[in-house]
């Protein structure tokens, strides 16, 4: 084997196992999460300052949303089956709520700023829930929120198709009025059960 190929080979081990650190880094991991009576929460911490632009195209930042309760969701629009499905649990946890869903805004959080610009997320919020708001930013600022949450993604190129997917986390983050997450939810998780779950942290 040539030197040069082994060189090429050692970089990319080392690369694959930067990539894989900093994805244990920013993952939440099983050993972090425990449960109670209003679900999963952490033992770590998540969240924190962000400034982004939502599908309207106007500048928010995380205090534009203090005050009511708050489901975060990381995702794009380009995504083929995660993402619109846990988007229509949460409009359907939301409708099981009822009036009390008013206390409660959806957020959906793009982790592929350079095709989920505001007008392609205003049309895309739209089909799901009419009080969803999307919310994107520069690379670098979408990088700073997913870090603060401690979401993991990345960009998937695959041959056989002529555009590129995106990996990443799926947990769904609830946060109370003052910003704190205060339950996780798994994809997958029923939207009876994300509605009771959220029903006890309102009356709590």
């Amino acid at each position: 084997m040539k030197k040069s190929t082994r060189i090429g080979i050692l970089l990319a081990i080392v690369v694959v196992a930067v990539i894989a650190g900093m994805a244990q880094w920013l993952v939440i991991r099983n050993d972090d999460i425990t449960q109670n009576a209003n679900g999963l929460v952490t033992s770590v911490e998540i969240g924190g300052p962000f400034s982004l632009t939502d599908h309207t195209g106007r500048q928010v930042t995380e205090k534009d949303y203090l005050g009511n309760f708050t489901l975060v969701f990381f995702g794009y629009t380009f995504c083929p089956d995660i993402c619109p499905t846990e988007l229509g649990d949460i409009a359907l946890a939301l409708d099981e709520l009822g009036d009390l869903s008013l206390a409660v805004t959806p957020v959906m959080i793009s982790i592929d700023p350079e095709r989920d610009t505001p007008p392609v997320l205003a049309e895309y919020v739209s089909l799901f829930h009419e009080r969803l708001v999307g919310l994107t930013g520069t690379a670098e600022q979408i990088k700073d929120v997913a870090d603060a949450y401690r979401i993991f993604f990345r960009r998937v190129d695959d041959p056989d198709y002529s555009y590129y997917l995106m990996d990443h986390t799926s947990f769904v983050y609830l946060l109370n009025p003052e910003g704190d997450v205060v339950s996780l939810l798994r994809y997958g998780t029923p939207p009876e059960e994300m509605a009771s779950l959220i029903r006890r942290q309102l009356r709590s």
